[in-house]
């Protein structure tokens, strides 16, 4: 079974890629999408479990579907030790 903090942590560094792809700051992207910037900074720490509402609404914000978020999260994270991805 995945490990809670791995999956929080593969969501906090996918979410930092896209951020700063997009070149935008924590504060800039947590006024953007109504939230506080040390939220923004606790997710991408994987030091928070996100709503579902707020993935959909920082999604929206960066431009991307959940899904293509997931995607890059999901090849681009071990999960287990040995395995390479979140399905395996």
């Amino acid at each position: 079974m995945v490990k809670e903090s791995e999956i929080k942590k593969a969501f906090g560094n996918t979410l930092r890629e896209f951020r700063k792809e997009r070149k935008l700051s924590q504060e800039g992207l947590a006024e953007n999408v109504g939230l506080h910037r040390t939220y923004i900074s606790d997710i991408e720490r994987g030091d928070r479990n996100i709503s579902l509402i707020n993935i959909i609404r920082i999604c929206e914000e960066l431009n991307i579907p959940a899904s293509a978020f997931f995607s890059r999260m999901e090849n681009g994270e071990k999960y287990y030790e040995g395995k390479s991805k979140l399905s395996q």
